[in-house]
Protein backbone atom coordinates (compact mmCIF):
# COMPACT_ATOMS: atom_id res chain seq x y z
CA UNK A 1 0.00 0.00 0.00
CA UNK A 2 1.06 3.44 -0.68
CA UNK A 3 0.23 6.81 0.99
CA UNK A 4 -2.54 9.02 -0.35
CA UNK A 5 -1.90 11.63 -2.40
CA UNK A 6 -0.57 15.04 -0.57
CA UNK A 7 1.35 18.15 -1.81
CA UNK A 8 5.12 18.64 -0.74
CA UNK A 9 6.49 21.43 0.97
CA UNK A 10 10.20 22.18 2.22
CA UNK A 11 10.38 25.17 4.96
CA UNK A 12 13.55 27.12 4.75
CA UNK A 13 12.86 28.35 8.36
CA UNK A 14 10.58 27.75 11.04
CA UNK A 15 8.70 30.72 10.81
CA UNK A 16 8.26 29.41 7.28
CA UNK A 17 7.17 26.40 8.69
CA UNK A 18 4.56 27.74 10.77
CA UNK A 19 2.93 30.15 7.99
CA UNK A 20 3.05 26.73 5.69
CA UNK A 21 0.85 25.01 8.61
CA UNK A 22 -1.41 27.60 9.53
CA UNK A 23 -2.03 28.07 5.09
CA UNK A 24 -2.74 24.52 5.47
CA UNK A 25 -6.05 25.20 7.95
CA UNK A 26 -5.27 21.72 9.99
CA UNK A 27 -4.83 19.61 7.15
CA UNK A 28 -0.98 19.53 7.44
CA UNK A 29 2.22 17.31 9.39
CA UNK A 30 5.23 18.35 9.67
CA UNK A 31 7.75 15.46 9.09
CA UNK A 32 11.63 15.34 9.87
CA UNK A 33 12.91 11.69 9.65
CA UNK A 34 9.89 10.45 9.14
CA UNK A 35 10.93 7.11 10.73
CA UNK A 36 7.50 6.88 12.23
CA UNK A 37 4.90 9.01 10.06
CA UNK A 38 6.51 7.95 7.07
CA UNK A 39 5.00 4.14 7.44
CA UNK A 40 1.92 5.35 8.75
CA UNK A 41 1.13 7.42 5.61
CA UNK A 42 2.08 4.12 3.76
CA UNK A 43 -0.06 2.14 5.41
CA UNK A 44 -2.80 4.59 5.45
CA UNK A 45 -3.13 4.66 9.33
CA UNK A 46 -2.73 8.62 8.74
CA UNK A 47 -3.83 10.58 6.16
CA UNK A 48 -2.35 14.31 5.59
CA UNK A 49 -3.39 17.10 2.71
CA UNK A 50 -0.01 18.21 2.83
CA UNK A 51 3.96 17.48 4.20
CA UNK A 52 5.83 20.22 5.40
CA UNK A 53 9.57 19.13 5.44
CA UNK A 54 11.62 20.60 8.53
CA UNK A 55 14.90 18.42 8.54
CA UNK A 56 17.05 21.06 6.46
CA UNK A 57 16.61 24.19 8.30
CA UNK A 58 19.40 24.38 9.99
CA UNK A 59 19.06 26.26 13.13
CA UNK A 60 16.93 23.26 14.29
CA UNK A 61 20.06 20.84 13.56
CA UNK A 62 22.00 22.85 15.45
CA UNK A 63 22.46 22.72 19.82
CA UNK A 64 23.35 24.98 22.13
CA UNK A 65 25.11 24.65 25.46
CA UNK A 66 23.68 27.09 28.40
CA UNK A 67 24.60 27.37 31.59
CA UNK A 68 21.84 25.41 32.82
CA UNK A 69 20.23 23.35 29.90
CA UNK A 70 21.73 21.86 26.51
CA UNK A 71 19.01 23.19 23.94
CA UNK A 72 19.30 20.31 21.35
CA UNK A 73 17.44 20.98 17.80
CA UNK A 74 14.26 19.39 17.16
CA UNK A 75 15.94 18.16 13.62
CA UNK A 76 18.85 16.26 15.49
CA UNK A 77 18.90 12.60 14.79
CA UNK A 78 19.36 9.98 17.48
CA UNK A 79 22.85 8.76 15.73
CA UNK A 80 24.47 12.75 16.69
CA UNK A 81 23.61 12.02 19.97
CA UNK A 82 24.44 8.52 20.31
CA UNK A 83 27.62 9.09 18.84
CA UNK A 84 28.76 12.01 21.55
CA UNK A 85 28.27 14.70 18.08
CA UNK A 86 26.65 16.96 21.76
CA UNK A 87 27.91 18.10 24.64
CA UNK A 88 27.39 15.20 27.39
CA UNK A 89 24.90 17.46 29.71
CA UNK A 90 23.67 14.07 31.18
CA UNK A 91 26.44 12.30 32.84
CA UNK A 92 26.28 9.31 29.65
CA UNK A 93 22.15 8.85 29.94
CA UNK A 94 21.17 10.59 26.40
CA UNK A 95 23.92 8.70 24.10
CA UNK A 96 23.25 5.53 26.32
CA UNK A 97 19.33 6.10 25.48
CA UNK A 98 20.05 7.05 22.09
CA UNK A 99 21.92 3.98 21.11
CA UNK A 100 19.06 1.46 21.96
CA UNK A 101 16.41 3.24 20.15
CA UNK A 102 15.35 0.97 17.11
CA UNK A 103 18.51 -0.10 14.42
CA UNK A 104 21.36 2.40 13.30
CA UNK A 105 19.11 2.83 9.69
CA UNK A 106 16.26 4.26 12.00
CA UNK A 107 18.49 6.61 14.23
CA UNK A 108 20.29 7.90 11.24
CA UNK A 109 17.24 9.65 9.93
CA UNK A 110 14.87 9.98 12.96
CA UNK A 111 15.09 12.95 14.80
CA UNK A 112 14.62 13.76 18.58
CA UNK A 113 11.47 16.56 17.65
CA UNK A 114 9.92 13.78 15.25
CA UNK A 115 10.00 11.30 18.25
CA UNK A 116 8.28 13.73 21.00
CA UNK A 117 5.86 15.42 18.66
CA UNK A 118 4.72 11.37 17.77
CA UNK A 119 4.47 10.84 21.63
CA UNK A 120 4.40 7.24 21.39
CA UNK A 121 3.89 6.07 25.16
CA UNK A 122 6.69 3.65 24.32
CA UNK A 123 9.14 5.25 22.77
CA UNK A 124 12.42 6.29 24.38
CA UNK A 125 12.79 10.09 24.29
CA UNK A 126 9.57 10.26 25.66
CA UNK A 127 9.90 8.73 28.79
CA UNK A 128 13.83 10.27 29.21
CA UNK A 129 12.08 14.07 29.01
CA UNK A 130 9.47 13.09 30.85
CA UNK A 131 11.99 12.13 33.93
CA UNK A 132 13.73 14.96 32.87
CA UNK A 133 11.24 17.38 32.48
CA UNK A 134 12.84 18.83 30.04
CA UNK A 135 11.65 21.96 27.85
CA UNK A 136 9.91 21.25 24.80
CA UNK A 137 10.49 24.34 22.73
CA UNK A 138 7.68 25.45 20.17
CA UNK A 139 7.09 28.16 17.50
CA UNK A 140 4.10 28.71 16.45
CA UNK A 141 1.88 32.21 15.24
CA UNK A 142 2.03 33.98 18.79
CA UNK A 143 6.03 33.31 18.63
CA UNK A 144 8.09 31.28 20.56
CA UNK A 145 7.37 29.20 24.00
CA UNK A 146 8.58 26.36 26.27
CA UNK A 147 6.17 23.90 27.60
CA UNK A 148 7.45 21.35 30.24
CA UNK A 149 7.60 17.83 29.33
CA UNK A 150 4.75 16.90 32.09
CA UNK A 151 2.52 19.85 30.02
CA UNK A 152 3.29 18.45 26.85
CA UNK A 153 2.50 15.11 26.94
CA UNK A 154 -1.16 15.24 26.95
CA UNK A 155 -1.56 11.50 26.73
CA UNK A 156 -0.75 8.68 24.24
CA UNK A 157 -0.25 10.32 20.43
CA UNK A 158 -1.74 13.47 21.84
CA UNK A 159 0.41 16.69 22.58
CA UNK A 160 0.37 20.49 23.31
CA UNK A 161 1.04 21.13 19.92
CA UNK A 162 -1.57 23.19 18.04
CA UNK A 163 -2.08 22.43 14.59
CA UNK A 164 0.50 25.30 13.25
CA UNK A 165 2.86 24.91 15.78
CA UNK A 166 6.56 23.38 15.17
CA UNK A 167 8.94 22.13 17.83
CA UNK A 168 12.39 23.88 17.75
CA UNK A 169 14.42 22.46 20.45
CA UNK A 170 14.33 20.67 23.50
CA UNK A 171 16.12 22.11 26.61
CA UNK A 172 17.99 19.25 28.47
CA UNK A 173 18.46 19.75 32.23
CA UNK A 174 22.62 20.18 32.85
CA UNK A 175 23.31 17.69 35.29
CA UNK A 176 25.10 18.77 38.93
CA UNK A 177 28.40 17.27 39.96
CA UNK A 178 27.60 13.67 41.69
CA UNK A 179 24.53 12.99 39.69
CA UNK A 180 23.45 9.44 38.99
CA UNK A 181 21.37 8.13 36.59
CA UNK A 182 19.62 4.55 35.58
CA UNK A 183 17.79 3.19 32.76
CA UNK A 184 16.27 0.10 32.06
CA UNK A 185 14.13 -0.94 28.82
CA UNK A 186 12.68 -4.84 28.38
CA UNK A 187 12.01 -5.63 24.29
CA UNK A 188 10.83 -8.66 22.80
CA UNK A 189 14.05 -8.28 20.83
CA UNK A 190 16.19 -5.54 19.77
CA UNK A 191 14.90 -3.05 17.97
CA UNK A 192 11.43 -3.13 18.11
CA UNK A 193 9.34 -1.16 20.55
CA UNK A 194 9.65 -1.61 24.50
CA UNK A 195 7.21 -3.30 26.70
CA UNK A 196 8.72 -1.51 29.80
CA UNK A 197 10.55 1.32 30.34
CA UNK A 198 12.09 2.19 34.01
CA UNK A 199 14.35 5.30 34.61
CA UNK A 200 15.43 6.89 37.21
CA UNK A 201 17.67 10.46 37.93
CA UNK A 202 19.01 11.61 41.31
CA UNK A 203 21.02 15.22 41.60
CA UNK A 204 21.54 15.42 44.83
CA UNK A 205 23.48 18.58 43.88
CA UNK A 206 20.03 20.06 42.39
CA UNK A 207 18.06 18.65 44.95
CA UNK A 208 16.34 16.43 42.41
CA UNK A 209 14.94 12.90 42.78
CA UNK A 210 12.91 11.49 39.72
CA UNK A 211 11.72 8.09 38.69
CA UNK A 212 9.27 7.41 35.51
CA UNK A 213 7.90 4.51 34.38
CA UNK A 214 7.28 4.02 30.97
CA UNK A 215 5.83 2.45 28.10
CA UNK A 216 2.66 1.94 29.67
CA UNK A 217 -1.44 2.32 28.32
CA UNK A 218 -1.42 5.76 29.00
CA UNK A 219 1.91 8.74 28.94
CA UNK A 220 4.79 7.76 31.63
CA UNK A 221 4.19 7.86 35.25
CA UNK A 222 6.89 10.01 37.91
CA UNK A 223 7.14 10.21 40.95
CA UNK A 224 9.78 13.24 42.75
CA UNK A 225 11.42 13.63 46.21
CA UNK A 226 14.27 11.73 47.90
CA UNK A 227 10.93 10.21 49.88
CA UNK A 228 9.05 9.18 47.01
CA UNK A 229 11.65 7.66 45.24
CA UNK A 230 13.11 5.78 48.62
CA UNK A 231 9.78 4.32 48.96
CA UNK A 232 9.53 3.06 45.61
CA UNK A 233 12.08 0.30 47.62
CA UNK A 234 9.09 -1.20 49.33
CA UNK A 235 6.35 -3.74 47.48
CA UNK A 236 3.72 -1.80 48.89
CA UNK A 237 4.45 2.07 46.75
CA UNK A 238 5.69 -0.10 43.91
CA UNK A 239 2.21 -1.59 43.55
CA UNK A 240 0.65 2.28 44.35
CA UNK A 241 2.65 3.11 41.21
CA UNK A 242 1.05 0.44 39.08
CA UNK A 243 -2.17 0.86 40.01
CA UNK A 244 -1.76 4.85 39.17
CA UNK A 245 -0.09 3.63 35.57
CA UNK A 246 -3.47 1.80 35.02
CA UNK A 247 -1.80 -1.31 35.17
CA UNK A 248 -4.57 -4.18 35.09
CA UNK A 249 -2.66 -7.26 33.56
CA UNK A 250 -0.93 -9.28 36.12
CA UNK A 251 1.95 -10.40 34.17
CA UNK A 252 2.11 -6.27 33.00
CA UNK A 253 2.40 -5.52 36.53
CA UNK A 254 5.24 -7.90 37.20
CA UNK A 255 7.25 -7.57 34.11
CA UNK A 256 7.47 -3.80 35.46
CA UNK A 257 7.71 -4.47 38.67
CA UNK A 258 10.58 -6.62 38.63
CA UNK A 259 12.28 -4.01 35.40
CA UNK A 260 11.60 -0.47 38.42
CA UNK A 261 13.62 -2.94 41.06
CA UNK A 262 16.40 -3.50 38.76
CA UNK A 263 16.87 0.13 37.95
CA UNK A 264 16.10 1.04 41.39
CA UNK A 265 19.29 -1.37 42.34
CA UNK A 266 21.14 0.49 38.95
CA UNK A 267 20.39 3.89 40.53
CA UNK A 268 21.42 3.45 44.04
CA UNK A 269 24.78 4.46 45.11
Amino acid sequence: MKAAAFDYHRADSAAQAVQLLGAAGGMAKVCGGSQSLGPMLNLRLAQTEALVDVSRIEDLKAFTLQPDVLRVGAAVTHARIEDGELPDVTLGLLPHVASGIAYRAVRNRGTLGGSLAHADPAADWVTTMSLLDAGIVIVGVDGERTVPAHAFFLGPFTTALQDDDVIVAVEVPRFGAGARWAYRKLCRKPGEFADAIAAGWIDPARGIARVALGALDGMPQVVTGDAAVQALGQPAAVQQLLDNAGIDDEDARDLHAVLLGRMLKDLAP
